[in-house]
């Protein structure tokens, strides 16, 4: 049968990040990653609680570990081994370690500025939290959409408070709608992060995030199976008393459920990780990213089912 959904330019049936990226841009995107020298809240003392139990001492930048470079040095360096694989393309920068509004705005704005007017930058992406935002940033982020895109990326990971306590997340869903409310009044775009898989959740849990923000106006999603890594708090919860992981075809079967429910409009920026295998402890099928995106890619196809849209042959 014929792929009829209207949000794809590679044969998939969900709203694909390159989708978005060719269709406005009509041109090869890369993002380059960059730390902004920022910590966490619920790190450094001000919540005293050390991080997400599954947070590695890098935050979720593992990719761009020890950077002590500045941003612009980062990226020049990024930039220019992309260069040379694909030539002639435009970037964004993207702040992915820890939370990069987590400062004084002047720390930002130093973080930010010497990207924004660079020509082959068409986007900027921050990585961040719901609790670390306030009027003063946002204004100031809504600001520098008049020159281009400004992403924020806010890790939710799950709807279910109590999960989030376990987790040590440090702010509850009432924190994460109170951002998205103040982040409407804006021009900012919002991706939102989520983990399938996380400790003592069920299927009906991970269902029931996807119902509980689907209705909400943000532009993109990101979809994780948790992974654990050595020399995290979560590493020593399951040596010493293992919960249940996902398998990878479980996790399939619930990222096509999450993805019949989602909206068509809305982006789709990731639907499984990145883990460094010498830093894994398990699932070790994420390991092979590409099997685990064409399993999901064949259970949609044999289901006959599209992102927010179910056929029936």
């Amino acid at each position: 049968m014929q792929n009829i959904f209207p949000y794809t330019l590679d044969n998939k049936r969900y709203h694909t990040f390159n989708y978005y990226l060719k269709n406005k841009y009509n041109a090869k995107v890369a993002k380059v990653i960059i730390d902004g020298h920022f910590t966490c809240p619920n790190r450094d003392g001000k919540k005293g609680l050390g991080g997400c139990i599954y947070c590695s001492n890098n935050g979720s930048g593992d990719s761009n570990i020890n950077i002590k470079e500045d941003v612009l040095t980062q990226y020049i360096r990024n930039k220019e081994v992309m260069d040379h694989k694909w030539p002639n393309k435009l970037y964004i920068p993207y702040f992915q370690s820890f939370t990069n509004t987590y400062g004084p705005l002047e720390k930002i704005k130093n973080m930010l500025e010497p990207f924004i007017d660079k020509e082959e930058v068409c986007e900027i992406s921050i990585a961040t939290r719901c609790d670390c935002l306030n009027e003063e940033i946002v204004n100031y982020l809504d600001s520098l959409c008049l020159k281009k895109p400004i992403w924020l990326e806010l890790g939710l990971q799950t709807t279910n408070d109590k999960t989030g306590e376990f987790i040590n997340r440090c702010y509850d869903f009432d924190d994460f709608l109170k951002a998205i409310e103040l982040l409407n009044k804006t021009k900012i775009k919002t991706c939102v992060h989520i983990i399938n898989g996380l400790p003592y959740e069920e299927k009906e849990d991970m269902i029931k995030t996807i119902k509980d923000i689907n209705h909400l106006k943000f532009d993109a999603i990101k979809i994780h199976m948790l992974h654990i890594i050595k020399n995290t708090k979560l590493a020593q919860i399951y040596k010493d008393k293992p919960f249940k992981i996902l398998t990878k075809e479980e996790y399939v079967k619930i990222v096509v459920e999450q993805l019949e429910l989602l909206r068509p409009e809305l982006i789709i920026e990731r639907l499984t990780g990145d883990p460094i295998k010498e830093d894994l402890i398990e699932p070790e099928w994420l390991l092979n990213k590409t099997s685990v995106l064409n399993e999901i890619d064949k259970l949609m196809a044999k289901l006959n089912t599209y992102q927010g849209i179910k056929y029936k042959d």
